[in-house]
């Protein structure tokens, strides 16, 4: 019945030949895959065919290769490479797949087989051997390292490594005293201040009495005068050697008054309105029994300096705006809904939910803080004293954002550096505590340097042709806090930098970028989140709800508008024609209609004659601009249902 005879197959397949395992590792060249290091750079442990989860799910796009652990960063070495979009992200000092230690908030290890997950901290143990490494980061990303195929051993070592030099223990641990940066000098050899030798202007630094005499003359401030009492940081080791104080306080009565100070800290002069008000911040005066009789010598001081000579007005930040412990505590709410609760069932109420975190509400507090301020030194006439305990966190903020409102010089890109170097960097703010780089000072530790950032975005929004600088230079500022190569970020205050910091200090962060990532309001606390980015498909429920949003606002300020313009008879009213794809409903009845074609990519990876990938050129960003937003008949004929 059956032939001994082989017959020949006659079947042919057209269905194309079946994926293999995304689990099993190609056969990579791994010698070849080495990491790029840095001058002072080395390699402290890695582990050979490791696979980086590109999203939630393992899937074929993961990428294989080498998992390094470096004095600097955790760094992910492969041969393939992720699609580049026109305006991807650049890095002049990070590769495509690295992270700064500094940037890794939490290392978490799991062992799928046993079910075990544990925390890693600095020299801790790891009982088990961990098949998935999980890194949070500061920046809202989550990062996941597969170990199918790595070798146990080499896998337990790589996270030891990344758990352990991720935590310091000391500011000499971080990579900024191995990093042999690139130096300004002069040709004696000193460092140059105020003047690139290129020709351009860098950075003031206000580090010398010269960089103070300058900012006096700039701004007109002729009854203040540079003060040389702290040289040497004799008076209060949190203060610059040289700051600004009235012409009338002489140098003996600043000494005597500085004991009464919290940390010595004698009241700084910020800035002067053309008017002639001052802008002063100062701390608390810690003795009850003085405290009359110094507020009111500096308040005289100050009111000698004006032309009016008008009375000061003190505006208590403790008193008016939340307090460092409220601020971190919204930013780990915002973190807790952007980065560890799923983003599919949370997506609906994501809105609510950020609201509730109250970042946001701290955002306009401090916003609106400013504006009174503004108030008091452009309409009443009169100067401003800054009270906070210590002067060195709120101050900051609204010291800045006042200058910002009122200084066109501060909101170019060199004004801007130069002054958060002046009242960041030179005025003793906390970034060693603040941005808890030693893992060891969690109680001190908060985000009010980028709570700042996020204030300036909202500014830049309203007014963006107000500003020199883009929105996107905000979050190259912001990332590169987690990027401490210099000493910018890195301690407590002037005198703690200037002990410890062997490089110099260099603020020109556009040095070390060429493209960056975008900062977009609400948006860009999803930025890292992959089911809201959609590259390849997925829920649009958060842009549709943004949409639709943004489109009911619009819809009801112009009607608004015509009902001012027609004399308050609504009658006259004509309806305007939605801008949106996703639209608001016009009536209580009338549901809103999605478009007739539109892509799972829409609106994060636009085609056609949308142009630009990311929310800039998205119709979001086009309609917020007050452009009217459509699609080619050819760009929906070519997009993919």
């Amino acid at each position: 019945m059956f032939s001994g005879k082989q017959t020949k197959p006659t079947f042919k397949s057209y269905l194309p030949p079946l994926q293999t395992d995304s689990k099993k590792s190609p056969q990579l060249p791994i010698k070849k895959l080495e990491a790029k290091l840095l001058p002072g750079e080395i390699v402290v442990n890695e582990a050979n065919f490791v696979r980086k989860c590109i999203s939630a799910e393992s899937c074929q796009d993961d990428l294989w290769g080498k998992l390094v652990c470096t004095n600097f960063k955790v760094s992910f070495i492969t041969h393939n490479s992720l699609p580049r979009q026109r305006f991807q992200c650049t890095h002049r000092l990070l590769g495509e797949h690295d992270i700064p230690l500094a940037c890794v908030e939490q290392v978490v290890t799991v062992n799928d087989v046993k079910g075990k997950q544990k925390i890693l901290g600095s020299n801790q143990k790891l009982k088990f051997n961990p098949t998935e490494l999980i890194l949070y980061c500061k920046d809202f990303r989550i990062i996941r390292f597969r170990f199918d195929e790595a070798g146990p051993e080499s896998a337990k070592k790589v996270c030891l490594a990344i758990a352990h030099y991720s935590h310091p223990a000391d500011p000499q641990l971080l990579f900024g005293f191995e990093y042999v940066g690139k130096r300004y000098h002069g040709s004696t050899g000193e460092r140059v201040s105020g003047i690139d030798p290129g020709g351009g202007m860098q950075t003031t630094l206000f580090d010398c009495s010269s960089d103070w005499d300058r900012e006096i003359k700039r701004i007109g401030a002729s009854e203040w005068r540079v003060c040389t009492i702290n040289q040497g940081y004799f008076i209060s080791p949190s203060l610059p050697e040289f700051f600004v104080v009235p012409v009338s306080l002489a140098d003996q009565d600043l000494k005597q008054y500085a004991c009464f100070f919290y940390s010595q800290r004698i009241p700084l002069w910020c800035w002067n309105h053309s008017s002639g008000s001052a802008l002063v911040r100062m701390s608390n005066i810690s003795d009850p029994q003085q405290q009359r009789k110094v507020e009111q010598r500096i308040s005289s001081a100050i009111t000698k300096s004006h032309p009016l000579r008008s009375d000061v007005f003190k505006s208590d930040l403790d008193k008016n705006l939340p307090n460092i412990q409220d601020i971190q505590a919204a930013l780990l709410k915002l973190r807790q809904i952007c980065v560890i609760d799923p983003f599919e069932e949370s997506e609906e109420k994501w809105l609510s939910s950020l609201e509730s975190s109250r970042w946001m509400e701290y955002v306009r507090t401090f916003l609106r803080h400013a504006v009174e301020v503004v108030y008091m030194l452009e309409s009443r006439n009169v100067p401003v004293i800054l009270l906070e305990k210590e002067d060195r966190d709120l101050s900051c903020v609204i010291s800045c954002l006042v200058q910002l409102m009122c200084d066109p010089h501060c909101r170019s890109l060199h004004g801007f550096q130069s002054l958060i170097q002046k009242e960041w960097v030179m005025a003793g703010h906390r970034f060693l505590d603040r941005c808890n780089h030693l893992k060891k000072n969690d109680k001190e530790e908060s985000p009010v340097f980028l709570l700042f950032l996020d204030c300036v975005w909202q500014l830049w929004n309203q007014y963006p042709a107000a500003f020199e600088f883009t929105e996107v230079y905000l979050t190259v500022l912001g990332d590169s806090m987690w990027v401490p190569i210099f000493s910018t970020f890195l301690f407590n205050c002037p005198r703690q930098r200037a002990e410890n910091s062997r490089v110099i200090v260099i603020y020109q962060i556009t040095h070390f970028y060429v493209f960056f990532f975008f900062f977009t309001s609400l948006l860009y606390f999803l930025r890292w989140v992959p089911e809201a980015q959609i590259p390849q498909g997925g829920p649009i429920t958060a842009f549709h709800k943004l949409s639709v949003l943004t489109d009911e606002i619009d819809m009801l300020l112009n009607q608004l508008r015509q009902y001012k313009g027609a004399g308050g008879t609504p009658n006259s009213l004509h309806a305007e024609h939605s801008k949106m794809y996703f639209k608001a409903t016009s009536t209580p009845h009338q549901p809103p209609a999605p478009p007739e074609y539109l892509s799972s990519s829409f609106p994060f990876s636009p085609v056609g004659n949308l142009c630009r990938p990311g929310i800039l050129g998205s119709p979001l960003s086009k309609f917020l601009n007050g452009a009217k937003i459509w699609l080619s008949t050819e760009t929906l004929a070519n997009e993919t249902i």
